[in-house]
C-alpha cells in the first residue's frame, strides 16, 4: 500500500520529476571531481561561471538539478523555471581512513537554510558498506537524524549511499569487489530504505569493466527493486554516455524510477574553451539528456506507485505541523 506524504513532500517529489511522475534529473553538485575537470589554473569565479553557464541551458531539459554550496549557488539563482532544485547536504568528502568512512558535514549548513531558499529537496552523502558492522548502525543513525529533520522542514530526501572496500589491499575498482558489488547494492537498498529517506540515489548494482552480460544486468536491477521500499533513481558514478544510457536503460525497465546524473552528461564539457564549451552543452549535453529523459518517461517506474497525497480535510491546516 502507498504511504501518504505530507503536503511539502508530496510537492518537493512533485516538482523534482516531469508528467508520468518519473526523475530526470542532472546532478551538478560535483565539487572535488568538478575541480579536476576545470582547466588550469581556473579560480573560484570561473568554476562558478562554468556550472552556472551549464545549469542554465540543461535545467531547460531536466526536471530538477542537483547543486552543492560551494559553487553552486549562481547556478542555482539562474535555474529555468520549470526546473527544480535539489541541494546537497553534506560534505562530497567523509572523515576516518578509506575502510572506515563516516558522513561530513558542514557545521553553516542545514536542512532549514536548504527549506528558506526555496529548495525541492535535500540530497544527503553517505558512504555505506551494509557489512561494516557498528559503523553501518552509526551511519544509519545519522541518516535517520537527517531524515527527521526533513520531515520537520517537511521536504523529501534523497539518500546516495556509496559503496567501498572494507579490505585495505582491495579497491573499489578491482575484480574482487566487483564480485559482491550486486549484493552490496541490493543489501545497501534494502537496509537504507527504512531509514526514513524518501528517494535512494544508487549505483548501477554491476560493475560493467567485468561483466558485459545484460541479462546479468537487468537480474541485478531487479534485485535492487525488489529489495527496496522506496523508489530509486540511477547516478552515473562518471562512466562514458554510451554506457550510462545502457544502464538507464536496463535500470528503467526493472524497476528504477528514473535518473539523477551529472559527468556521463556534461564531464568533456568542462576543460574546453568558452565557445567550444557552449556549443557542446548546447548540443551534445542537451542530446543525451533528452536520450535518458526519454527513456525514463517511457520506462521509468513512477514514484507514485509509492506514495499517495495528503488526504482531503477541512481541518489540514490546523493538524499541520508548524516549524
Amino acid at each position: 500500500m502507498a504511504q501518504t506524504l505530507t503536503p511539502g513532500k508530496w510537492r518537493g517529489l512533485r516538482q523534482a520529476s516531469v508528467k508520468g511522475d518519473v526523475f530526470t534529473i542532472l546532478a551538478f553538485d560535483q565539487r572535488s571531481s568538478y575541480r579536476k575537470l576545470l582547466p588550469a589554473g581556473s579560480d573560484f569565479e570561473t568554476a562558478v561561471t562554468i556550472k552556472s553557464e551549464a545549469v542554465s541551458t540543461l535545467s531547460l531539459y531536466a526536471s530538477a538539478v542537483l547543486l552543492d554550496t560551494e559553487y553552486g549557488l549562481l547556478a542555482a539563482l539562474h535555474l529555468a523555471r520549470s526546473c527544480g532544485l535539489l541541494m546537497a547536504l553534506a560534505k562530497s568528502s567523509y572523515s576516518g581512513d578509506t575502510t572506515y568512512r563516516r558522513v561530513e558535514f558542514d557545521p553553516d549548513w542545514t536542512v532549514a537554510k536548504i527549506k528558506r531558499m526555496g529548495a525541492a529537496a535535500v540530497k544527503l552523502l553517505a558512504y555505506y558498506h551494509p557489512h561494516s558492522g557498528a559503523l553501518a548502525e552509526e551511519v544509519e543513525a545519522v541518516i535517520r537524524a537527517v531524515a527527521a529533520e526533513c520531515q520537520r522542514c517537511d521536504l523529501p530526501l534523497f539518500l546516495q549511499p556509496l559503496s567501498y572496500s572494507l579490505v585495505p589491499h582491495v579497491a573499489k575498482e578491482s575484480v574482487e569487489f566487483a564480485r559482491t558489488r550486486a549484493e552490496v547494492v541490493r543489501e545497501t537498498a534494502a537496509r537504507l530504505s527504512t531509514t526514513g529517506a524518501d528517494v535512494l540515489k544508487l549505483e548501477f548494482p554491476v560493475d560493467v569493466s567485468y561483466e558485459s552480460d545484460r541479462s546479468v544486468w537487468r537480474k541485478a536491477c531487479a534485485s535492487v527493486s525488489a529489495a527496496s521500499k522506496l523508489p530509486w533513481v540511477l547516478l552515473s558514478a562518471g562512466v562514458d554516455f554510451g554506457t550510462f544510457a545502457e544502464q538507464t536503460r536496463i535500470a528503467c525497465q526493472s524497476g528504477a524510477s528514473g535518473f539523477l546524473a551529472g559527468r556521463a552528461i556534461w564531464k568533456e564539457a568542462i576543460k574546453m574553451p568558452a565557445d567550444a564549451r557552449q556549443r557542446f552543452i548546447g548540443e551534445t549535453c542537451v542530446q543525451r539528456l533528452q536520450t535518458l529523459s526519454e527513456t525514463a518517461k517511457t520506462q521509468a517506474r513512477p514514484w507514485t506507485d509509492f506514495y499517495a497525497p495528503p488526504p482531503l480535510s477541512p481541518q489540514w491546516m490546523r493538524e499541520y505541523a508548524a516549524l
